[in-house]
């Protein structure tokens, strides 16, 4: 199974940070390698959302990275499940409210299957890459 997760302390509510992460067209702000986002059906941050997206692939070629929100509990936690492209991870935002603010927990996790066991440490390397911006969310909501 390919891996990924990683944890910062940011300086914001848990609603704060949540309500942040559950509209998707914020996306942009932090993560580097997203083409364009738009919100294709649903209510944003609500269970069912959909999100499309286009991200930069290998070789700077544009893939799809769709993704719907599978679960979400505003302050707590927030999942959702990418459906097009060629990995579909799925992935977690655990929030914990600390003294200093929120502790986000970012995990992503995929089974790949088929021909895609043979890249499986290549799309580790890229969820690790992933959950690795979590410091630029950081800044961003410190900032704001």
């Amino acid at each position: 199974m390919a891996h990924a997760e990683n944890e910062i302390t940011i300086h914001r509510s848990p609603l704060d940070v949540y309500a942040f992460l559950a509209d998707g067209l914020n996306n942009p702000k932090w993560r580097s390698g997203i083409q364009s986002i738009s919100l294709k059906s649903g209510t944003p941050g609500t269970v069912g959302a959909v999100y499309g997206q286009t991200l930069t692939g290998p070789g700077g070629r544009p893939i799809a990275g769709d993704y719907t929100i599978t679960t979400a509990d505003p302050g707590k936690r927030l999942s959702f499940q990418v459906v097009a492209g060629p990995a579909r991870p799925a992935g977690e935002y655990h929030l914990t409210e600390v003294a200093t603010g929120t502790v986000v927990h970012f995990i992503l996790d995929l089974q790949p299957k088929g021909l895609m066991k043979f890249v499986e440490p290549m799309i580790t390397r890229t969820m690790r890459a992933e959950v690795d911006q979590l410091g630029n969310l950081k800044n961003i909501l410190e900032s704001s």
